[in-house]
C-alpha cells in the first residue's frame, strides 16, 4: 500500500476517534496520548492509563456492548496492530 492510502486511512481513524472520544468518555478519559508518527507509514500510537486490568476490561467491555467503543469506522482503517499490556515496577512513581 503507497504513502497516500496509509494517509488517507489515517485520516478516516482519526476521524472516527474525534466522534467516538466524549460519547465514550467514562472509558477515553483513561486516555493518555494519541498520535501518529511522521517517520515511515503513518499509524497511531495510543496508551492507556487504568487503574487495574480489571477496570480496564470492565470499561471496555460495557462500552462495547454500548456501541460507543471502538469507534465506528475506526478500526476498519487498520492494517496492522501491535498491543502490549504494562505494569510498573516495584519502583516506579506510577504504582
Amino acid at each position: 500500500m503507497d504513502q497516500i492510502n496509509y494517509t488517507q486511512k489515517i485520516g478516516h481513524s482519526l476521524k472516527a476517534w474525534q466522534s467516538a472520544l466524549k460519547p465514550a468518555q467514562a472509558y477515553t478519559r483513561h486516555l493518555i496520548t494519541n498520535m501518529f508518527a511522521l517517520d515511515g507509514a503513518s499509524r497511531i500510537c495510543h496508551i492507556w492509563a487504568f487503574d487495574s486490568f480489571e477496570q480496564r476490561n470492565i470499561l471496555r467491555q460495557q462500552h462495547y456492548v454500548d456501541g460507543l467503543w471502538p469507534p465506528k469506522g475506526g478500526p476498519e482503517q487498520i492494517i496492522h496492530a501491535q498491543s502490549c499490556l504494562c505494569l510498573p515496577e516495584t519502583f516506579s512513581p506510577l504504582r
